[in-house]
């Protein structure tokens, strides 16, 4: 069953095929092309898609809030697909079954099947670049809500009427955890001048990414309490670094051994990186 993924982001598009090799799902193709933002997504997920030779299934995730019909309902890269029934014009056209998912959603799928969550049942993904995205795995499930909205965990609000969002809310996590907070909380230019200034040891960086990992944790706490799951992935640009999980891991761990009774959760990083959300999407379009 091969199994086509297509995650576009804003200046570029992975596609992944996913075929069972041996009895074990493999990414066995891979692919890259430019995004042009500006243009017919629609169209271009088609010639992208008749360019693969026995394909059975499309996923497409991309970063907009989907609806549970596959129209994104909001997105700031690719303006010309919102409102778009996405899953339904493209169904038509290729002659295929089409999932539209979020790519939080798209990348949970992927650390759970293939990834630092394989083999457990209850995962929560937080992945932290601009902002935050993720997803929840419960009772081997991806949960996605009655809209299909889950797993906007970067507009919980941490803090009553505290930093300006994008949304336009205050107090929102990712305003905290994300490479602008980070960058906000050192007022530094980037989140990786701060952690170059950290690597050499200046104590007022050291001291930022200790604050950002505060917030992360608190924002963490509440996530657990929340799906109480058995494996955290942290994932993205900036949460994947290895500096960054094992400030975020020890200032969780100082929280959570609080809570008497609960065992802790693995924390561990992504390891499918930028291809995660290419190769969630290939799972989620099969129903997988």
């Amino acid at each position: 069953m091969r199994r086509l993924g297509i995650d576009i982001g804003g200046t570029k598009t992975l596609c992944v095929v996913v075929d069972d090799v041996d009895g074990e799902a493999r990414v066995v193709e891979e692919r890259r092309v430019a995004t042009d933002a500006a243009g017919d997504a629609a169209a271009a997920v088609v010639t992208l898609a008749r360019g693969f030779d026995g394909i059975t299934s499309v996923g497409l995730g991309i970063a907009a809030l989907v609806t549970r019909d596959g129209t994104a309902v909001t997105t700031t890269h690719l303006p010309r697909v919102r409102d778009v029934p996405l899953r339904a014009v493209l169904s038509e056209r290729l002659g295929l079954p089409v999932v539209v998912d979020n790519d939080g959603t798209c990348a949970t799928v992927a650390e759970w099947r293939l990834g630092s969550a394989r083999g457990h049942d209850e995962v929560l993904v937080v992945t932290i670049g601009t902002g935050i995205g993720g997803g929840t795995i419960v009772g081997g499930r991806v949960a996605r809500g009655t809209n299909g909205f889950a797993g906007e965990f970067g507009h919980m609000v941490v803090e009553r009427g505290g930093a300006v969002c994008p949304c336009g809310r205050r107090g929102c996590w990712e305003t905290y955890v994300s490479g602008r907070g980070l960058a906000r909380i050192a007022g530094a230019a980037s989140s990786e001048a701060v952690l170059e200034a950290c690597a050499r040891g200046e104590e007022s960086a050291v001291r930022a990414l200790e604050e950002f990992a505060d917030w992360a944790a608190l924002g963490l706490h509440n996530l657990v309490n929340t799906f109480d799951p058995a494996c955290i992935v942290l994932g993205g640009g900036l949460g994947a670094r290895s500096e960054v999980v094992a400030a975020i891991t020890g200032r969780f761990r100082g929280v959570e051994q609080s809570h008497v009774g609960r065992a802790m959760p693995v924390i561990a990083a992504a390891t499918l990186g930028e291809r995660a959300g290419a190769i969630g999407a290939a799972f989620v379009g099969a129903g997988d």
